[in-house]
């Protein structure tokens, strides 16, 4: 699955900390660590070294692999640039302050650490006298998952269960379940991988269809689980899996967007030839059955005749 911009930006972010705090760490771990191939991680390491302490100048990062292990070499350097006295030019003090101000808006947030935020933007408005004026023109808001996602993160940071109300696109339901959170990561949307109660195993929950959130007082208590490796993608089906293709119409559009898939291609007219591989073609005849007039499943035939035979039981159902 492709990586797009936003996700290896906050990748390469994170990976900045983590090597600081782990001079000569090896390739392989830190491959793991991140979800990404070996490949994927030496083509961040070619990126980080045209990356420096300001917009604008400053010691650029040294860093450097031998390809089994990654050396950073001025990074107690940089982190004394970082220290010294902040300048900023009228962009960079707009872009600050507008982000600062749509954070402290995010629901769930820690009031301590929305307090804390207020205060640096309050400094920073100071120090940016003329420059802060364009800002206040400008607003951010988050989609509708930037509260889930700051109680996620709180729950994580406390060591706290969560009690969600759950959207499964492929059973068309919601259900109410625990769950102790273990991480979040993004692959295109952003998810909380976590340890659900309800079912007894790991489970990868998107934040955009969680209906509802609570925070409770039980204490989180995951068993030990390595991390996922998502260099592959989110889904990973088995070779055995068959292959199974979909043609939408417009109206049924929303199948590329609430079903992993190879492949997506347009059609005249505005539909979409899906490509997909699944262990459970039931799933599909209730997807074939929810598009009704707007898809159709063309390949595998056997399957096709399945979700026609469905759809004339529905009917005759009705007219029972």
């Amino acid at each position: 699955m492709a990586t797009n911009a936003i996700d290896r930006t906050r990748r390469l972010l994170s990976l900045v900390t983590y090597l600081r705090e782990r001079p000569g760490a090896r390739v392989d771990e830190v491959a793991r660590a991140f979800g990404i191939t070996e490949d994927e991680l030496i083509s961040d390491l070619s990126v980080l070294p045209m990356c420096g302490t300001s917009f604008r100048g400053g010691d650029l990062l040294d860093i450097d692999t031998d390809g089994e292990h990654i050396w950073w070499y001025n990074a107690e350097a940089v982190a004394s640039e970082a220290g010294q006295p902040l300048r900023l030019a009228a962009d960079e003090a707009t872009a600050l302050l507008v982000a600062a101000r749509a954070v402290a808006t995010l629901p769930g947030l820690r009031e301590g650490d929305r307090n804390a935020l207020l205060r640096a933007t309050a400094k920073l408005e100071a120090a940016a006298g003329e420059n802060a004026r364009a800002s206040s023109r400008l607003s951010v808001t988050f989609e509708s998952e930037g509260g889930v996602f700051a109680d996620v993160d709180r729950a994580i940071a406390e060591r706290r269960r969560l009690r969600i109300r759950y959207y499964s696109p492929g059973r068309d339901e919601l259900t109410d379940r625990e769950i102790d959170p273990i991480r979040l990561f993004a692959v295109g949307h952003t998810y909380v991988e976590a340890w659900c109660r309800r079912s007894e195993a790991r489970r990868t929950f998107r934040l955009d269809r969680v209906a509802r959130i609570e925070l409770l007082d039980t204490p989180s208590d995951p068993p030990p689980l390595e991390p996922r490796d998502l260099s592959a993608g989110l889904v990973q089906p088995a070779p055995a899996d068959p292959e199974v293709i979909i043609e939408v119409e417009p109206g049924g559009r929303w199948v590329a967007e609430y079903y992993p898939h190879d492949t997506a291609e347009e059609l005249p007219g505005g539909g979409l030839r899906v490509t997909l591989r699944t262990p459970d073609p039931a799933t599909l005849r209730r997807l074939a059955l929810r598009l009704g007039g707007d898809g159709r499943i063309v390949f595998p035939p056997e399957l096709a005749e399945s979700a026609r035979e469905a759809a004339r039981a529905a009917l005759a159902a009705y007219d029972e």
